[in-house]
């Protein structure tokens, strides 16, 4: 039994030693207190072991009085570090105040020690030594173990909350290990004693291996800490020293001692130690170095420096744009350092491109494997996902990836925490050594994906634009043959709109003349006496026809700017009498809607060479708007004036006028205000559009001004030398098709012709 007390006690001390050695090692090279209190913790508890064995074993007061002190004071101080050590790795900070605990217990241990109460002892002969430990003391010594474990374990179970997945699944194996630990120690070293059973303390010690156990699961499994270079470094010294202080020693003691302490002792000993001092001096540095090297391809087969893999791929990302050249060498430089069973990359489908898959191992994959994992990937809400570290709820995704071979995949996506596909994925197979990824792996490959993310949205964009020059041309290609075809289309119904409009014009044109030939012939009296009020639904019916006349004049002209066959047939024309006779015919229409129509018929005016039946539609088509847009009690002035160098004709009005934002369009096709449609909803708008088209045709201008609610003035103006008949010398092709489709032709001077 007392053998195997010590056996166990040796091995978990050995356990604890290797541990401390570690984490110093990672303190040292790091300088993170976390490692620190760690190394302290483990290191610690070999004093725990060393000091239950004295007082269990030992048949001297003192070295029992000495074991229990360190029984005792061992485990106040691992525990208050593990407790550090819970804050730190959860909070980032950890109290000191805790400190108070422990010193409290060894003060209250001293004053008891002082007056021999602290504990009592039974020496066995065989066996072990039987502890009697003061109750009052272990009370408070208990109470502060049951609070600082608890406060450890309530510490770590916060991070439950918390939505690291990784970090979460450290914590637990830490709150296992130290649940375990700490509930069955508590039952052994604490309550156990406190009722005077106390042959089973020395397992105290021993439930450290629990700890130990999940602290190597969450370190191995879950990358808790990466301690493989602190143990490659431990191990090497391990070895450099054991192999020195082995061979030296058999050395001196199996060959020299035997042969030269016999004769000189004294003297030779110094001389024989300088020599075996100066053996390791010269012998420690190639040896540790050969060790070094075999830990090194032992340990750290997957070695690498991660600055000189940044460097590297920042001159593949500088040199290449294209998108599958960057990725294909980006990929083999990844493998070539990371030493993956393949590297691959992921990009999603773009509007010019399909779903890629792009690296040296591309065949590892089929795209729709990629596509599977691709939809579930984003659900992981993580920016790397590692397959081994994958929860429960995540099962479809680690099935699929294992099925794969795929042990990490990394997003490329610059917002992580959201469930959004991103532009791809790195991918990357299980190391070609069976090593887990470590920490310092995903962080390395966490910054690669920083840097690609920019980098493959630059390249793609790049891409469109290489792609641009060709889809344009596609689109324009195919946007020119739908507008040839459409264009085609419209040509033949514009043909048959102008071939309708025209024939329906001619049409309609001579049973109009007839109609109004009838009502003249009736108004003079040529079929009997017209009494007044027949004379004046005859003069209405007149007028109407009249307006049905232009308006297929209008329609006829239309069709004929259309074809080219729109001609001004330039004659000598007397405007005074022409606007006295329309004015005429619209007295009794204006007088009819309660407007005063007024016109001062100029004494002398000179002969005009002008289309005389064109320009009578318009001063109509002037006149008669003034007359309809003009409220009843208004007032309408029809102006004709012969000046020095000019003659102008005006139609002035108080009625509606025209918005100002509507002005401009007021002379094109088919236009019509909105004020006026309200207050003639049978309008064309051709009428201002051919009075344009016919003033301008006979090299005059169109006088317009309008203020809407206070009336417009409507009329043209002509130059008034070249008209006159013995200088007039026509007009040429150009300038009476202005608005025509037909091209233009040298201007060429005619005769005035007849409509």
């Amino acid at each position: 039994m007392v053998t195997l007390i010590f056996s166990l006690l040796a091995f978990s001390t050995l356990a604890m030693l290797v541990y401390s050695i570690v984490f110093l090692q990672l303190y040292s090279q790091r300088k993170k207190i976390i490692y620190l209190y760690f190394s302290i913790f483990t290191g610690v508890a070999i004093f725990w072991s060393l000091g239950t064995a004295l007082m269990l074993f030992s048949k001297s007061t003192n070295i029992i009085t000495f074991g229990y002190w360190l029984f005792l004071i061992a485990p106040m101080v691992s525990t208050l570090f593990i407790l550090f050590f819970c804050q730190l790795f959860i909070k980032g900070r950890s109290e000191t105040k805790y400190v108070l605990g422990p010193v409290f217990i060894v003060l209250y241990a001293v004053f008891l020690a002082i007056n021999d109460q602290l504990f009592s002892v039974q020496f066995a002969s065989s066996g072990t030594n039987a502890i009697m430990p003061n109750s009052t003391f272990y009370i408070f010594y208990g109470l502060y173990f049951i609070a600082y474990f608890d406060l450890s374990i309530f510490t770590l179970r916060r991070h439950r909350q918390q939505k690291d997945l990784v970090k979460y699944l450290q914590a637990k194996n830490i709150v296992y290990g130290t649940g375990l630990t700490g509930s069955l120690g508590i039952i052994t070293n604490i309550f156990l004693p406190a009722i005077g059973i106390t042959q089973y303390v020395w397992l105290g010690p021993i439930f450290s291996l629990f700890f130990l156990s999940f602290a190597t699961i969450a370190i191995a499994r879950y990358k808790l800490f990466d301690i493989r270079t602190a143990i490659l470094r431990s191990t090497t010294y391990i070895f450099t020293i054991a192999i020195l202080a082995g061979t030296y020693s058999v050395l001196v003691v199996g060959v020299l001692g035997s042969a030269i302490l016999g004769s000189n002792a004294d003297t030779l000993q110094w001389g024989i130690l300088s020599i075996i001092t100066a053996g390791i001096a010269v012998a420690f540095a190639p040896l540790h170095n050969f060790f070094n090297k075999f830990s090194n391809r032992l340990f750290y087969r997957d070695a690498y420096e991660p600055q000189e893999l940044l460097d590297e791929l920042n001159k593949e990302l500088i040199s290449n744009i294209e998108v599958d050249q960057l990725l294909q060498k980006s990929a083999k430089v990844i493998n070539r350092y990371i030493k993956s069973g393949f590297c691959i990359f992921e990009i999603k489908k773009t509007d010019s491109e399909p779903q890629r898959v792009i690296g040296p191992d591309k065949d590892s994959l089929d795209n729709r494997q990629i596509q599977d994992i691709r939809l579930l990937a984003p659900n992981a809400k993580v920016k790397t996902v590692i397959t081994d570290e994958l929860e429960d709820n995540q099962s479809d995704l680690q099935k699929k990836l294992r099925k794969n071979d795929i042990a990490v995949l990394v997003r490329l996506t610059d917002q992580p925490e959201k469930p959004i596909e991103g532009i791809g994925h790195i991918v990357l197979g299980f190391k070609k050594s069976g090593n887990p990824y470590s920490s310092a792996d995903i962080k390395i490959l966490e910054i690669i994906a920083d840097e690609l993310v920019i980098t493959i949205q630059n390249a793609l964009r790049f891409e469109e634009i290489q792609n641009f020059s060709k889809t344009l041309q596609d689109k324009v290609d195919d946007a020119t043959h739908k507008l040839r075809k459409a264009n085609e289309k419209l040509v033949a119904l514009d043909q048959t709109k102008d071939d309708f409009i025209s024939m329906a014009s001619h049409q309609l044109r001579t049973p109009l003349t007839s109609v109004k030939g009838y009502v003249s012939m009736v108004l003079e009296g040529d079929a009997g006496k017209v009494n007044e009020k027949q004379k004046e639904l005859l003069n209405q019916s007149f007028v109407s026809s009249q307006r049905m006349v232009y308006l297929i004049a209008d329609l006829l002209n239309v069709s004929r700017l259309r074809t080219g066959k729109f001609i001004i047939d330039s004659k000598p024309t007397n405007l005074a009498d022409v606007v006295e006779g329309e004015i005429s015919q619209l007295q009794e229409t204006a007088e009819g809607r309660g407007l005063k129509l007024t016109y001062d018929k100029p004494k002398n005016f000179p002969t005009l060479m002008l289309d005389e039946t064109k320009t009578r539609q318009v001063i109509m088509n002037f006149a008669d708007n003034a007359i309809y847009y003009t409220p009843s009690g208004g007032n309408i002035k029809v102006v004709l004036e012969d000046r020095a160098q000019s003659v102008e004709f005006r139609v002035e009005d108080d009625g509606i006028g025209v918005p100002m934002n509507e002005q401009h369009h007021l002379f094109g096709k088919f236009y019509r205000a909105g004020n006026a449609k309200k207050a003639r909803p049978d309008g064309t708008g051709l009428g201002l559009f051919m009075a344009k088209k016919v003033i301008v045709a006979q090299k005059g201008s169109i006088i317009f001004r309008s203020k809407e609610g206070h009336g417009s003035t409507f009329g043209f103006s002509f130059a008034k030398e070249p008209l006159l008949p013995e200088n007039f010398e026509g007009f040429s092709k150009d300038e009476e098709h202005e608005t025509s489709q037909t091209t233009k032709k040298p201007k060429t001077k005619q005769s005035a012709k007849k409509s």
